[in-house]
């Protein structure tokens, strides 16, 4: 499905489902004017044809788990295989191939210590094919996450946008994803529009049980649900990630200033050779080129950038293997 194929209400569709991505199609159709059936028919159709995906994703930075952006230097004929295996594996959230084929970047997402020693200090070192390993550690998001790129597109109107935002029941008590959760969290890792029976179905639970226990933990902000796409469909091409070099005294207020940048898809702080990391969606290298010169480089505080193209994009947020 090419760009031209898709139109201004395949956009309004993916923000409105980036606003809240439950909600249910005929909502939707009134806020935007059309019928029932056309949304469930576009969803269908950017489903199929565009790989669109609505998915539940745990927020490391609210539940207090480590990430890591690691940047692994790879023998010319392994990056693909090495970039595969770690899609595979649950502790990766991003995986991205950059620097001619040869450069692996990987954002992992440590439930517990264990799991960052054994991939970092254990199995990535001992792979042979890797000649040289880039750790940064995520200190602090500006950007992304529950705040998705699709919102700086602006398809819908603000009014549109409020119409669609969930209404949340009051605050309680019971907050947090705990281990009696799992089956349902798994359940939206899979399919976040899943139905409340199957969501019953695959908990256990009572489906007002499961409806009641799902608003918490929307509201608690541990959990929300992401529409997985690829930017080209809409014409937007280009992808490359930023490692930027900001004064000390700069770097909240450049990391600050990036976050509202249309481009930026996701920035944060980092521990490492640079203190900011960002990831821009552009049209074309032209468009990046004028990111880098006019809107980035003029900041007062940035020291140094370097620009990778991503030349694919392995893993979002889950993975599925191609065939």
């Amino acid at each position: 499905m090419d760009s031209h194929a898709l139109d201004e209400l395949d956009l309004q569709l993916l923000h409105a489902l980036d606003v809240d991505g439950r909600a249910p199609f005929s909502r939707i159709a009134a806020v935007l004017g059309v019928s029932d059936q056309t949304i469930a028919r576009r969803y269908r159709r950017l489903r199929a044809e565009v790989g669109v995906r609505v998915v539940g994703v745990r927020d490391a930075e609210r539940l207090g788990q480590d990430r890591w952006m690691l940047r692994m230097r790879c023998t010319p004929d392994a990056a693909d295989s090495i970039a595969r295996a770690l899609a595979r594996r649950p502790d990766t959230a991003w995986i991205g191939l950059t620097s001619g084929g040869t450069e692996v970047v990987c954002m992992t997402v440590s439930r517990t210590r264990g799991e960052h020693d054994e991939l970092l200090l254990g199995k990535l070192p001992r792979t042979p094919s890797i000649v040289e390993i880039r750790a940064h550690q995520l200190l602090h998001r500006f950007y992304g996450g529950p705040s998705g790129w699709l919102g700086k597109k602006q398809a819908l109107t603000p009014e549109q946008a409020d119409a669609l935002r969930p209404v949340h029941a009051e605050p309680s008590a019971a907050s947090g994803i705990t281990p009696d959760d799992e089956p349902l969290v798994v359940a939206l890792e899979r399919d976040g529009r899943a139905s409340f029976a199957e969501l019953r179905k695959a908990t256990g639970r009572s489906e007002s049980a499961v409806r009641r226990r799902l608003d918490q933990l929307l509201r608690s902000e541990e959990l929300f649900i992401d529409v997985q796409f690829d930017p080209e469909a809409f014409g937007y091409g280009t992808r490359a990630l930023l490692w930027i070099t900001a004064a000390p005294s700069a770097m909240d207020t450049v990391g600050c200033a990036i976050a509202l940048h249309p481009e930026v898809a996701f920035a944060g702080a980092t521990a490492g050779h640079c203190n900011l990391v960002a990831v821009i969606v552009c049209r074309d290298t032209a468009s990046v080129y004028r990111y880098l010169n006019e809107d980035l480089g003029r900041l007062e505080g940035v020291q140094h950038v370097e620009c990778t193209p991503v030349l694919r994009t392995v893993k979002q947020l889950t993975y599925e293997e191609r065939r």
